[in-house]
């Protein structure tokens, strides 16, 4: 044999030897006992460090197998010290090993002192507890598993609580005797419960993790009925927003419109203290610690109350309880518990099994009525790993059988996860009698007017009623009337009309529109689809963006500075929507747009070296719009919707095209815009409301066809506009824009001992802008097209082409529960007419 071939052949032993090493199996057994008893310890934690670990069974015998090359054994258990053990890989060895509690974690000391000792989490057994629970989060989400599928049983009851007897015995209302007799004093001890809403439904749930897709099949569904004059689909989708499911392995729970901060947050040691209570043992026999947590500041947005985690090595929550602090800075409620409750699935880990919300609210904090709802959520058949066809997870994320809303009662009583109470099983029958009450039905017209702004006529509604008077500088004092259809006349087609009529102007402005609807749906239900023909002829501040506010509401009447720069406006609008289940839209839309100069505003160009009024403006543009808001929910009534800000983004593109010579046109010009908005949570640091918006003007074209910026000189805080910006004080035919506004939900405030009891909350914002006009398109280079207006013999209008427009402010909500404060600072820019440095706003929002 050469030496190259005797060389060769070392090196191929080595390898062997070496791979023999490296897949050689590991096999450490053993005991832990107690040190000083000499007694076994069950379900001690056993653990290869960074690999697999395993738990002690009744005589404290423990066995781990492993293929790689740990070589340190570390054994923990709760109330005794941790202790690391160096084994040898790739062999068969025995540690026994004795545990020595760890005086740290005993608490049998009696001291007599007014005083607490100051807690810590280091060295803290019941937070290096939870920091196991914590690490652990990931195997215990039931998006651990491939797939997985159970069936759920939604139950959702809302009640008045504590309804006197004076009223109940009330001559005004004994013809509604038979509500008043079905309450419940059973339920929650000291309260008597008149419940007025219920809901159920049933559903079948699936989840796919590779690729993710969650599928809810909507089997059962059924509801009380107020009738026309309440939205029973606007109720259940407020009260499912807040009574949201609940997830403990997530960081927040979303509850209230709120985030809460979960006691198993990856954070929450840094905002909660905890304490071992109990060593337990659950049915199956599984051992458990019962840990208390409690936050450190009550005022936070935070939980109290128990749970008890699994000794297993998985350190699963098995149950919880826990309740929101009397202290917490939420509004109206003033109690609000939560229990879930988990089982042992078929692999022995841990899923829900049952959860329930209970929440009583009131207006003011020592009423003794109130509203006191309930929602509880139980699970049945979960299983797991069972691969599912494609089919079931095509489509959208809901499905609605068509059979769904048609179920008997024997169907519910067969098919319900609990059994409904006495009392619970006549609200359906004493709702519907109620509905056809006269009287009723009476009291909800005028209630529907004076809340909602609309009255119901059957097909029709008149309204908005803060719309029917309001007055401006140009038209004086302004009356309008209006009204629309409802899906009672047709689902088909709808109409909407208003005509108004200015005293100082001695003009009448008028709008009708009608809508078709394309898949028989209401056009104020998602999905939208259909086509819209409309016409108006009306006054418009250039510049002034409103969001589901009329511009003729009286209260935006009041405006301060100068406020004479309006235009009269005929626009005849084609437009096609359509929105895709998957959330994705688009809008397709013709306009002709007449614009007439009015107040202070005159349209002045150079002609032949003089300059010449012009009349009017004309344009006609050809628009696109492409927008998609990913998981996007609305708070859904029957003529109306409103978004539902979440954690997700929405994109939104738009182009905008003028087309001269079609209709009268006068220019051509492309316009291309993007916009992006979306809250981001930032747990007990609160969250923050971010816009990014950008544009670009191709072309030719005079001011008023160019990016007029959002102004406002209301008094109100408008959130979409620059608050101490005058209208039509900037234009550009390029730009870009970031606004912020980041609530903090009383951070700071919390910790002040006096403001703490007011429960008030701070918010900074901040809002800036940057753009310039083209020298093709600014009227000093160009005699041709309109001036820019002037004021006082100067301009009254500029671009932005020095420095970007910056403004921010200060303030402070939940003032009164409802009312929203700023202090605006306007930082440059200070040198242009009529404008404010510092201003004062207002805005009025009901939230909790």
């Amino acid at each position: 044999m050469t030496r190259t071939q005797r060389r060769g052949g070392g090196i191929f032993i080595m390898v062997l030897l070496c791979m023999s090493q490296v897949f050689a199996q590991t096999i450490v057994q053993g005991v832990v006992t107690d040190a000083f008893s000499k007694q076994p310890l069950q379900y001690v934690s056993v653990v290869l460090k960074g690999g697999r670990g395993t738990v002690t069974d009744s005589a404290g015998h423990y066995q781990l197998r492993s293929s790689g090359s740990i070589a340190t054994l570390q054994i923990t258990y709760v109330g005794y010290k941790t202790i690391l053990k160096t084994i040898v890989p790739g062999t068969t060895q025995t540690v026994n090993v004795e545990l020595e509690t760890d005086p740290k974690a005993i608490n049998n000391v009696t001291v007599s002192t007014n005083k607490r000792a100051p807690y810590r989490n280091k060295g803290n057994p019941a937070v290096e507890l939870i920091r196991r629970v914590i690490e652990n989060k990931a195997i215990n989400r039931t998006e651990h598993y491939d797939y997985v599928q159970y069936d759920q049983y939604e139950k959702l009851e809302v009640s008045i609580s504590n309804v006197s007897d004076k009223i109940s015995n009330s001559k005004l209302l004994k013809n509604y005797k038979f509500l008043f007799e079905n309450r419940d004093t059973t339920k929650v001890e000291g309260k008597s419960l008149l419940p007025v809403y219920l809901e159920e439904t049933l559903s079948k749930k699936y989840f796919r993790k590779k690729p993710e897709k969650t599928k809810t099949i909507v089997t059962g569904e059924k509801r009380v009925n107020f009738g026309e004059y309440i939205d029973n689909a606007g109720v259940s989708s407020y009260l499912n927003r807040l009574y949201m499911d609940i997830d403990i392995y997530d960081n927040d729970i979303p509850l209230f419109t709120y985030q809460f901060l979960s006691p198993i947050a990856d954070l929450a040691p840094t905002f909660y203290m905890y304490y071992i209570r109990d060593t337990t043992t659950d049915a199956s026999g599984q051992k458990l610690i019962k840990i208390y947590f409690t936050p450190r500041n009550t005022n936070d947005l935070l939980f109290r109350g128990n749970m008890w985690v699994t000794l297993d090595g998985n350190y699963a929550v098995q149950k919880i309880n826990m309740f929101l602090s009397k202290n917490a800075n939420l509004n109206f409620v003033r109690e609000l518990h939560i229990d879930l409750d988990f089982e042992k699935s078929e692999d022995s880990r841990y899923h829900l099994s049952r959860s329930n919300i209970m929440a009583d609210a009131s207006v003011t904090k020592n009423s003794a009525t109130g509203f006191f709802g309930e929602r509880t959520v139980s699970f049945k058949n979960f299983r797991i790993n069972i691969p599912q066809p494609d089919s079931v997870y095509d489509g959208t994320a809901t499905v609605k059988l068509e059979t769904a809303t048609q179920h008997s009662d024997s169907f519910w009583q067969k098919n319900r996860h609990d059994t409904l109470t006495r009392t619970e099983a006549k609200v359906y029958s004493n709702i519907d009698s109620l509905e056809k009450m006269p009287s009723f039905r009476r009291t909800m017209a005028f209630l529907s007017f004076l809340l909602a702004g609309y009255t119901n006529l059957g097909p029709f509604e008149i309204g908005p009623a803060a719309a029917f008077y309001s007055f401006n500088p140009v038209e004086g004092f302004k009356l309008r009337f209006g009204g629309r259809s409802t899906p009672r006349l047709s689902k088909r087609i709808y109409f909407e009309t208003y005509g108004a009529y200015g005293f100082k102007d001695e003009r009448w402005k008028y709008f009708f529109s009608t809508t078709y609807s394309i898949n028989n749906k209401s056009i104020y239900e998602f999905p939208l689809n259909f086509i819209r023909a409309s016409y108006q002829y009306d006054t418009k501040i250039p510049g002034q963006e409103l969001q589901f506010v009329s511009e003729d509401n009286f209260l935006l009447s009041f405006k301060r500075g100068k406020n004479d720069r309006w235009t009269y406006n005929r626009n005849l609008k084609l437009e096609y929507v359509h929105e895709l289940d998957n959330h994705l839209s688009y809008t397709f839309g013709f306009k002709n747009w007449q614009q007439e100069p009015a107040g202070s505003i005159v349209y002045t160009k150079v002609v032949n070296g003089a300059d010449v009024n012009i009349a009017k403006l004309t344009t006609t543009e050809l628009s696109g719009e492409l927008r998609w808001a990913p998981h996007e929910q609305f708070y859904q009534g029957r003529v109306y919707r409103i978004p539902i800000i979440n954690k997700y983004p929405i994109f939104t593109l738009r182009f905008i095209a003028g087309v001269k010579g079609i209709l009268n046109s006068e220019y051509n010009y492309q316009n291309l815009s993007l916009r992006m908005e979306k809250r981001a949570y930032m747990s007990q640091l609160g969250y923050s409301d971010v816009v990014l918006e950008g544009g670009y003007i191709f072309g030719k074209l005079p001011y008023p066809l160019m990016t007029i910026h959002r102004a406002n000189q209301t008094y109100a805080y408008q959130l979409n506009s620059y608050n101490l910006m005058n209208f039509q004080e900037f234009v550009s035919d390029h730009f870009a824009s970031v606004a912020i506004d980041h609530h903090f939900n009383g951070l700071f405030f919390n910790r002040v001992p006096l403001l703490k009891k007011l429960k008030l909350r701070e918010v900074i914002s901040l809002k800036m802008i940057y753009g310039g006009v083209r020298d093709e398109n600014k009227p000093s280079v160009d005699p041709s097209l309109i001036k820019y207006p002037t004021v006082d013999g100067g301009p009254a209008t500029f671009s932005l082409d020095k420095k970007p427009y910056v403004e921010g402010s200060v303030g402070i909500t939940n003032i009164f529960k409802l009312i929203r404060v700023d202090l605006v600072k306007r930082f440059n820019y200070l040198e242009n007419p009529y404008v404010a440095a510092i201003g004062v706003r207002a805005r009025f929002k009901f939230d909790f």
